[in-house]
């Protein structure tokens, strides 16, 4: 059952000043004036640059061990992974002010977006409930895991929204042209559940966020609600049937598409012939992992602050 926040626990506040498109000072100020305007101890670790993000959380996540305190993230997915991943460990209570493109952990938990004057005052009355983290290796994902082409539009993206700006026009717009280039070709050695499957992909992705699942339609979206992951292998395709496929996926319809397998799993092992390294888009930030690939449920849950509103409890 949620449990009420203690209303007395320091925040330190993890800021990524690079996530999404808003004004970071505005954001800045904004946090600072809803916690001083109610008396609320809290340190702010403001991320100027990617690399320092680890590191920041990691301070955040000491300094409210050593105090009693709740960290607290205000970026898009891939900032909260990384705040996650310092988090989770610890056992401490996490909160979260979304701040990216699409914010899918943070509308899965019915969490602000945009006022963020409203996400610290949801703070300050919070409650917690108990959040499932999936695992890739040993690194975290909330949102989605994946291989394959995946990795290559996200990398994509990235470079046209540095560009154009960070919205999500641009980066379904950036998806598309990528699906007029080259495709992967993976001969992937799948087990998991008690059986072992070899498949040919152009992507492997394995999700944990309800809400993603059920928008592009598939069947098995719930099962991140009953303890599971859910995987989703799309096989080689026809270009123009590609695309067809990446457009039903946006109108929610890809668990209808023909030959894309979706399926719930508990564990699952991944393994590639002849390769050592793979590639993987992690929330949405790309990284390189040692094979195979292990995609399980953590073992704890996250501890994470979520509206007190008395419909939720």
């Amino acid at each position: 059952m949620p449990t009420p926040q203690d209303h007395r626990r320091p925040f330190f506040v993890v800021l990524n000043r690079r996530s999404g498109s808003g004004d970071a000072d505005a954001t800045e100020q904004a946090i600072r004036a809803e916690l001083d305007a109610a008396s609320y101890p809290y340190r702010l670790y403001c991320v100027r640059h990617p690399r320092e993000l680890g590191t920041l959380a990691a301070q955040a996540v000491a300094a409210a061990e050593e105090q009693g305190g709740t960290v607290v993230v205000a970026g898009g997915d891939g900032t909260i992974n990384a705040v996650v991943q310092a988090v989770l460990p610890s056992g401490l209570p996490l909160g979260v002010l979304p701040q990216g493109t699409f914010n899918f952990f943070g509308r899965c938990h019915g969490l602000p977006e945009g006022d963020v004057g409203a996400g610290v005052r949801g703070l300050l009355d919070a409650r917690e409930a108990r959040v499932q983290v999936g695992m890739v290796n040993h690194r975290v994902f909330l949102v989605n895991a994946s291989l394959g082409l995946y990795p290559e539009l996200l990398e994509r993206r990235e470079l046209d929204k540095r560009r154009f700006g960070r919205h999500r026009l641009v980066a379904l717009l950036s998806g598309l042209r990528a699906l007029l280039g080259d495709y992967p070709d993976l001969r992937l050695s799948l087990c998991g559940d008690g059986r072992t499957q070899l498949r040919r992909s152009t992507t492997l992705v394995v999700g944990d966020n309800r809400l993603q699942l059920a928008d592009i339609g598939i069947a098995e979206a719930e099962a991140v609600e009953r303890g599971r992951l859910v995987g989703i292998v799309l096989p080689p395709l026809a270009r123009w049937r590609m695309i067809l496929t990446a457009v039903r996926g946006l109108f929610g319809h890809l668990g209808d598409v023909d030959k894309v397998d979706s399926f719930a799993f508990t564990e699952l092992e991944a393994t590639l012939p002849h390769r050592r390294h793979i590639k993987l888009a992690i929330d949405g930030e790309i990284t390189r992992l040692p094979l195979p690939l292990r995609f399980r449920v953590a073992p704890q849950p996250l501890r994470l602050l979520v509206p007190n509103r008395p419909d939720s409890a």
